[in-house]
């Protein structure tokens, strides 16, 4: 990473104490920690999504059955009301 090294101590900044061979490991391995947790973040949030999808189109199939259901209901109770009147 850093290229520009200070003759005596093999480091780039004074202020870092360890080598920058471990330095390097160390600032890799927290990238691709970083890279794996986003990832998994990221497939996570796919699924929720796509989950998302299917309760809302669940919930429209089953509104729709519902209504269909009581539509039929108030015309089978007209067609009932239509029935005792005509018996009378």
């Amino acid at each position: 990473m850093a290229t520009v090294e200070t003759e005596a101590t093999g480091r780039s900044d004074p202020n870092w104490k360890s080598p920058l061979r471990k330095l390097l490991r160390f600032f890799q391995q927290s990238r691709d920690r970083w890279k794996a947790k986003y990832a998994a973040k990221q497939q996570q949030c796919k699924l929720l999504g796509n989950q998302v999808r299917a309760v809302e189109k669940s919930r429209a199939e089953w509104r729709d059955a519902a209504e269909q259901a009581q539509q039929e209901a108030r015309q089978l109770r007209k067609e009932l009301e239509q029935y005792k009147k005509s018996a009378t």
